[in-house]
């Protein structure tokens, strides 16, 4: 026992120092996760204060410090200034978020398109098979691609609501990627940016991977609150703030032209960088402008295949501000996130001979007739979203978390993913859960959803 007496004072967490405990920091970081993963410490309890610890152990505070700055960077922990230190809400979650390899679970977690015939991509690849300098795509080639893939590209952007010039568009391998590049050629290890409390995971992996701390933006109406973003620059020096306008992933929120404007408006001011994430874009019913529309020196624009073309091209257009292209540029170039001849040849010849608006085109009408039937299984119950979105929200009835509901329907068979994976921050998320709609096959799909409206109308297990 350590010489200051706290046997009989309320901490929630008394780690015992053991005689393996150098570097010391390292343990108590390493004791801190495996009380996390044992249910030792649930998730948004809040750790006693990093003096009060170091006294109880009789350690220097530094040592505390460093021990929860470590499990913080691993997303394990949330800090805010004035509050404390709390156990992340989805501390116990994977980043990851793949379909399982179980073939008996039902996927309705991991959002992709239908898995269709591709005809069109098809037909594109056999005919590129056939020219006879087919070979030179297979070698390296231009980093940016050529004029006229670029001028394709502005075509599709338009299409998200973006009107830009080829001068200012990179290609990278994938949206995700695209992330990577903009974060790692951009901001520094300690910067902020903000973002949803409830987020894209893939934004979260990235973030804790170049050490680069998210806060999470206050609210109003289902969208970043001015209030909210005035405030995290002031508190938190936020630099950058991420953001998916159509289709919020995982709410399906549509921003507000009026909040697109005001994000607008506040990033000239102080000088942020906005990261429009158009992933969801084409599954709109009409073309709405977008925030980048409103600041294009303040907006870096990501347009991706993956979600309404094919998923397995893994290619998207960046536009970034014209103070920011080579930095980008570079960033793709170093991390080796550019895409290869032959994808880029590829991709500019579907989107050029309107194959891509058919492929397009197809997925919209799966989407709807997907989400038609979820209307009609899940009739009473609160879910947000419309017919043309790939995923909708589930908010659960009382009695339910969105973890307790995942775990249950995983074990009858049915993957769907909980509000915790989304979480950002201390803040408690609400009881959720996020249902693809278009993963797994139409009867999957169906028999998917009467499990968990048999699992809604029974009581909390």
């Amino acid at each position: 026992m350590p010489i200051n007496s706290f046997e009989n004072y309320p901490m929630s967490w008394k780690p015992v120092l053991g005689p393996d405990k150098h570097p010391l920091y390292l343990y108590l970081a390493a004791q801190l996760e495996k009380d996390i993963k044992e249910g030792v410490l649930l998730p948004g309890t809040k750790l006693p204060p990093q003096r009060e610890l170091a006294d109880f152990l009789d350690i220097n505070v530094s040592t505390i410090t460093r021990a929860f700055k470590l499990c913080t960077q691993k997303g394990l922990l949330n800090g805010t200034i004035g509050r404390g230190t709390f156990v992340a809400y989805n501390a116990l979650e994977c980043f990851k978020m793949l379909p399982q390899s179980d073939k008996n679970l039902i996927e309705m977690g991991s959002m992709a398109p239908a898995c269709i015939a591709y005809k069109e991509l098809y037909d594109v690849m056999q005919a590129l098979l056939m020219e006879p300098n087919f070979g030179q795509l297979l070698h390296y080639g231009l980093d940016q691609g050529a004029i006229w893939q670029k001028e394709a590209a502005v075509k599709f952007i338009a299409k998200m609501g973006y009107i830009t010039t080829e001068d200012k568009v990179l290609p990278a391998a994938g949206g995700q990627n695209a992330i990577a590049a903009i974060l790692a050629g951009v901001f520094r290890a300690g910067d902020s940016i903000g973002v949803d409390p409830l987020t894209y995971p893939g934004i979260k992996s990235v973030a804790s991977m170049l050490g680069i701390k998210l806060i999470p933006l206050a609210q109003k109406n289902g969208e970043i609150s001015e209030a909210g973003l005035i405030k995290a620059c002031k508190n938190d020096h936020i630099k950058g703030v991420y953001i998916i306008s159509e289709f919020q992933n995982p709410t399906v929120h549509m921003m507000s032209d009026k909040c697109k404007q005001m994000l607008a408006k506040i990033a000239i001011e102080r000088n942020l960088l906005i990261i429009e994430d158009g992933i969801f874009c084409l599954f709109n019913d009409r073309t709405r402008p977008a925030t980048a529309s409103y600041a294009p020196e303040n907006t870096v624009f990501i347009a991706s295949f993956s979600k309404a073309i094919a998923p397995g091209l893994r290619l998207a257009y960046i536009v970034p501000p014209r103070d920011y292209y080579k930095a980008m540029l570079d960033a793709l170039y170093n991390i080796n996130l550019t895409p290869s001849p032959l994808l880029l040849e590829l991709a500019g010849r579907v989107l050029v001979s309107g194959k891509a608006e058919l492929l397009i085109e197809e997925q919209r009408n799966i989407a709807i007739e997907r989400n038609i039937i979820l209307n009609k299984i899940l009739l009473g119950y609160e879910v947000w979203g419309t017919n043309n979105s790939l995923f909708r929200w589930l908010v659960l009835p009382k009695g339910w978390t969105g973890t307790s509901f995942e775990a249950e329907a995983y074990v009858r068979g049915v993957q769907v993913y909980a509000a915790e994976r989304f979480a950002v921050g201390n803040t408690k998320p609400a009881a959720a859960v996020r249902i693809a709609v278009a993963t797994a096959s139409a009867k999957d799909f169906a028999m998917g959803l009467a499990i968990l409206a048999e699992l809604l109308k029974g009581k909390r297990v």
